[in-house]
C-alpha cells in the first residue's frame, strides 16, 4: 500500500461492527438466489466468503470488501448455469487476475475500455436481474409486492433521515423471520466434508463465451480500478490495482475447486461499509466471523427453503436498482443502452463486443479534423 499516512491498524468496536454489514444487502440476495438456482452448496459459498473477509481485513487493514462476481451470479441465475460452468469461469478468472497482478497490464487496459461500455454491462445486469425476478414472483405475487413496498418505505425513511439505506438487510431479515414463523427455526446442520468441483472440458467453452469475457472487464474496471481509487479517496492510502488483482486471483484459485463461488472486490461494497462506519480491517473480520457461523451451523437446504420465491424476486430487484443506478452514470447513453438491450436479447459477450465497436466508431466520427480528410 502506498501513501503518506500510516496504516490504520485493525480496530474493533461498534463502528466497525456496524460497517461490517454495509455490503450484506448486495451479497446475500445474489448468494441465496444462485445457490437455489444452480444447486451450489450454500455452506461452502459462505465458508469462503468468511475466510477471505478475514484474510483481506488482516492483509489490507482497511475494509476492502469481498463480493460475488455479479456477471457470473446474474447470468447463472438467468440462464440456469451448472456448477461446472460456474467453476470453470471462476478458475479461468482466477488465473487471469493472478497473472494481471504482475506487471503493468492493468494500467494499459484502463486506457482502452470506455466508461460507457462498463456502464452498459452494469445496466444490462440490472435488466437481467429484473427479468429473472419475474420468474421468482410468479405464483407469489402478494409476497413480492409487499416486499417491494417494504423496500420502498425503508428507502424513503432512510433518505428523510439522511442515513444509509438499509432496505436490503431489513428485507433479508424479514424474509428469514417470516420463514421461521411459518416453518420453524432450521435445524443446526454442521458443514459436510468438502468435495472437489472440477469442471469438464465441455464446460469451458460455455464459461468463456458467456461468463468470463464480460465479467473480466467489469472486474477490472469496477472491482479493481475503481476500488483502488476509492481507497485513496476514503482512507488516504492507495491500494494499487495490481495488488487487488492478485488477491482476487488467489481467492478464486483456492476457493472454487472446493465449492466456493467466484469472488472479487468492489467499490460499491467499500462505499457501503464506509457509510455504515467501517474504517479498518476489523469490519472485515466481524463480517468474516458472521459468515463462518452461518456456514458451519445454518447452511442447510432447509435454510434456503425458508425464503419464498416472492422474497427472492424482491431481493433481486433491490440489487437491480443498485446496479442500474450506477449504470446510468454514462457519457454515452447510446453505447450504454445498446449493450444493456443486447445483454437481455442476446448475451453479454456479444453485447460487450458491439458496445466496444460503437464506442470507438463514435470516437472516430467525432475525431477533430476528420472532416478535412475527405479532401
Amino acid at each position: 500500500m502506498e501513501g503518506s499516512e500510516p496504516l490504520p491498524g485493525i480496530k474493533f468496536g461498534l463502528n466497525e461492527l456496524s460497517g461490517s454489514v454495509g455490503n450484506f444487502g448486495t451479497i446475500f440476495p445474489l448468494v441465496l438466489a444462485v445457490s437455489a438456482v444452480a444447486g451450489l452448496s450454500l455452506g461452502y459459498i459462505l465458508l469462503f466468503f468468511g475466510i477471505w473477509f478475514i484474510i483481506t481485513g488482516c492483509y489490507y487493514q482497511i475494509p476492502v470488501p469481498i463480493e460475488p462476481m455479479k456477471v457470473i451470479a446474474v447470468v447463472a441465475i438467468a440462464e440456469n448455469m451448472s456448477a461446472g460452468q460456474i467453476a470453470a469461469a471462476g478458475i479461468i478468472l482466477g488465473f487471469l487476475f493472478f497473472a494481471l497482478g504482475h506487471g503493468k497490464w492493468l494500467d494499459a487496459l484502463e486506457k482502452y475500455i470506455p466508461q460507457s461500455v462498463i456502464r452498459g454491462i452494469q445496466l444490462g445486469l440490472a435488466l437481467l436481474l429484473v427479468k429473472t425476478s419475474l420468474g421468482f414472483m410468479a405464483g407469489d405475487f402478494l409476497v413480492f409486492g409487499l416486499a417491494v413496498l417494504l423496500m420502498a418505505a425503508v428507502y424513503v425513511v432512510a433518505r428523510l433521515a439522511a442515513i444509509p439505506d438499509p432496505s436490503g438487510i431489513i428485507l433479508v431479515g424479514v424474509a428469514f423471520g417470516t420463514g421461521v414463523t411459518l416453518h420453524g427455526f432450521p435445524a443446526i446442520t454442521l458443514l459436510p466434508l468438502p468435495h472437489l468441483v472440477i469442471p469438464s472440458m465441455s464446460d469451458i467453452p460455455v464459461a468463456l463465451g458467456t461468463l468470463v469475457v464480460p465479467q473480466a472487464f467489469l472486474t477490472i474496471t469496477n472491482a479493481i480500478l475503481a476500488t483502488s481509487l476509492l481507497t485513496r479517496d476514503l482512507f488516504g492510502q492507495e491500494v494499487r490495482p495490481a495488488r487487488l488483482s492478485r488477491t482476487i486471483g488467489l481467492m478464486n484459485l483456492i476457493a472454487i475447486p472446493f465449492g466456493g463461488f467466484p469472488m472479487c472486490h468492489g467499490a460499491g461494497g467499500m462505499a457501503g461499509q464506509y457509510r455504515f462506519g467501517a474504517r479498518t480491517g476489523g469490519a472485515n473480520i466481524y463480517a468474516g466471523i458472521f459468515f463462518l457461523l452461518l456456514a458451519f451451523l445454518f447452511a442447510s437446504p432447509d435454510t434456503l427453503g425458508l425464503i419464498s420465491g416472492g422474497f427472492y424476486g424482491a431481493l433481486l430487484v433491490f440489487v437491480a436498482l443498485e446496479l442500474g443506478r450506477h449504470g446510468i452514470k454514462t457519457e454515452s447513453y447510446l453505447v450504454t443502452g445498446l449493450i444493456a438491450v443486447l445483454s437481455v436479447l442476446v448475451n453479454m459477450t456479444l453485447a460487450f463486443a458491439a458496445g466496444m465497436c460503437l464506442a470507438y466508431g463514435i470516437r472516430y466520427l467525432n475525431k477533430p479534423g476528420r472532416e478535412n480528410t475527405k479532401d
